[in-house]
């Protein structure tokens, strides 16, 4: 069954609102993946803020027109499903990462970040990168390490004349 000019039209502007609010798009050859591995993918997707979806790719083209994904428009050829990052910029890539070490038919194709297209090389690179609650806590640690050092380093003199007193008073009570 042919899709009819409003539904093209309704595919685009869902794909075109997802691609406005995304900070990240993967591209990826789903051949050769089962319905249920689909299923499995997407109910990992949900879990993650990721928008999957399947589209052709002349509607996928005119979608991404006017936004920082257009930089993928030669990606679009072949069976191509598309996964949009929610708020997490890396979720998208992280998602296609994981899934094709379990599933060798998903294959990358690309991935804008940005504005920036990259190939399927820096997958594991990007996928890597930490989450923004991870990255909040390397930069809390890294802020918070000089004072805990400061403190440790006024308090051991102190510290210092208490071992000392202890073993002061331990020496008197021997005698």
């Amino acid at each position: 069954m042919a899709l009819t000019l409003v539904k093209k039209k309704e595919i685009v502007e869902n794909i075109n609102q997802h691609a406005m609010k995304s900070s990240a798009l993967c591209t990826a050859d789903y051949c050769g993946l089962t319905a249920e591995q689909i299923s499995e993918l997407r109910i990992q997707a949900r879990k993650n803020n990721v928008y999957l979806k399947v589209s052709q790719n002349t509607l996928a083209r005119r979608a991404v027109e006017g936004t920082d994904f257009e930089c993928m428009k030669d990606s679009f050829k072949g069976p191509t499903l598309l996964a949009f990052s929610g708020e997490e910029p890396c979720a998208a890539p992280r998602l296609i990462r994981d899934f094709a070490k379990e599933n060798q038919s998903l294959e990358i194709k690309a991935i804008a970040l940005d504005g920036t297209l990259y190939g399927p090389e820096k997958l594991e690179a990007l996928a890597s990168l930490p989450t923004k609650d991870e990255a909040i806590a390397q930069l809390l640690r890294t802020m918070n390490a000089p004072l805990t050092q400061f403190a440790r380093t006024i308090n051991e003199p102190m510290a210092c004349l208490a071992r000392a007193l202890s073993e002061v008073s331990k020496v008197k009570e021997a005698e």
